[in-house]
């Protein structure tokens, strides 16, 4: 009888910023100064694997943050580790029954084939720009610059990312900045002034605002 294979728990590490960007903004802005106490030491951690945030974010696209680790948790379980080289290995079928929609296994398998060939300059990827690498990300199928940001975010850990297509950073700035009211990407642009140079740390912590799940990818 075949035994499932348990996803290893990954080391999780915090960006050195952390601590002087809440600081920063907590001086800057009034809403963080509300904000950030109420999550105490609570911070953007990334796993330290550009396939699995990459494979992660294409997973949670378009759905809400509790649902997409309801369907990683059982994608997880699929390979013996999730590797570029075990993705190629997976029966399209076992990957659709696990919640995947037939977009996102298309999606998931040209990410594990970029990888695969090289074709990703990744060793490059810590000196180069924000804009540079999301020119590069948006050529794989499924990525778009909002899941090119969201990496940039949670496994290159840039400060100062502001995801402009995200619903819930629109949101979060309304409900938060606006009394609800509907807000326009100028709007947010506005409000980010003060975030500067630490624009993914405050995102977070709207995100947080709407959540008390964490976003990981």
């Amino acid at each position: 009888m075949a035994v499932a294979s348990v996803p290893q728990t990954p080391v999780l590490t915090t960006p050195g910023f952390w601590g002087d960007a809440c600081r920063h903004l907590m001086k800057k802005d009034r809403v963080m100064k509300r904000l950030i106490p109420q999550f105490g030491d609570a911070c953007l951690q990334t796993r330290g694997d550009a396939f699995v945030t990459l494979a992660r974010s294409i997973v949670g696209q378009q759905i809400s943050v509790k649902a997409a680790q309801t369907v990683w948790d059982r994608f997880a379980l699929l390979p013996e580790k999730m590797a570029p080289d075990d993705i190629l290995k997976l029966k399209i079928d076992d990957m659709r029954a696990a919640g995947l929609s037939a977009r996102k296994v298309e999606y998931l398998v040209d990410l594990a084939l970029h990888f695969d060939k090289g074709t990703l300059h990744i060793k490059n990827w810590e000196t180069m720009g924000d804009e540079d690498i999301i020119a590069e990300l948006v050529a794989i199928r499924g990525i778009g610059r909002w899941t090119a940001e969201m990496f940039l975010i949670f496994h290159l850990m840039r400060p100062n990312v502001l995801p402009l297509d995200d619903v819930g950073l629109i949101n979060g700035i309304s409900r938060n900045y606006f009394s609800g009211e509907v807000v326009s990407r100028s709007d947010a642009r506005e409000v980010a002034v003060a975030w500067a140079p630490y624009c993914s740390v405050a995102t977070w912590y709207i995100w947080r605002s709407l959540d008390p799940l964490p976003v990981e990818y």
